[in-house]
């Protein structure tokens, strides 16, 4: 059994209260889920030493059963076999991608995605990973996140500057820019591309 740590218990606290608050049908039953759900923000907000407030922006308005947000990641590839990574405002790279909008499936989100941030027209074509970002990526965030990693097809398209990426290229595993690590580190990478030479890949998940 993996070991928790005082964070995992205040985001499972936090969980219980949600799913009390939006199961429970007797008010004095959901007085008390509410106040949980503020012990909860209250601890995490000591915990990494944030102002209540915020930690309130994100636990505190969901209702319904927790469950994680998806996130996809496009995986798109050029003749010389390097991948594509956009660059971001701060100057960090990442392979296009973002949060699953409710309208979209797996596949329709990652080519949507790599349109908004890179440009290109591509193809969805195979699911390389789908894995629980806490084991992966830091820091950690107050909500579980889902990682999908799709494996794309280039159709047509170039780079355009936009809100949200500033700058596309193509980079071999050996000559990686300065990633975003909380949207994908070298080992991520890196499983692309032993996906992309493996015609026999078998989806990896955790």
């Amino acid at each position: 059994m993996v070991k928790k740590e005082l964070f995992d218990y205040i985001i499972e606290l936090q969980s219980l209260a949600q799913s009390g608050l939006y199961y429970g049908h007797d008010a004095y039953d959901k007085e008390r889920y509410e106040r949980i759900r503020e012990i909860s923000a209250e601890l995490m907000a000591l915990y990494l030493n944030q102002p209540v407030h915020h930690i309130q922006d994100v636990f505190c308005h969901e209702v319904g059963y927790q469950t994680p947000k998806l996130d996809t990641r496009a995986a798109i590839f050029n003749d010389e076999g390097k991948i594509l990574l956009v660059q971001d405002p701060k100057g960090l790279w990442a392979l296009p991608g973002g949060w699953v909008d409710i309208d979209t499936s797996i596949k329709e989100n990652t080519e949507k995605e790599a349109k908004e941030e890179s440009g290109l027209d591509v193809k969805a074509t195979r699911i390389i990973a789908i894995e629980d970002r806490d084991k992966h990526n830091l820091p950690r965030y107050l909500y579980k996140i889902i990682k999908v990693f799709v494996l794309c097809e280039k159709i047509s398209g170039t780079f355009t500057k936009n809100l949200e990426t500033v700058a596309a290229d193509y980079f071999d595993l050996e000559h990686l820019p300065e990633l975003s690590l909380d949207r994908n580190n070298f080992e991520q990478i890196q499983m692309c591309f032993e996906a992309y030479h493996n015609p026999l890949w078998q989806t990896y998940f955790d």
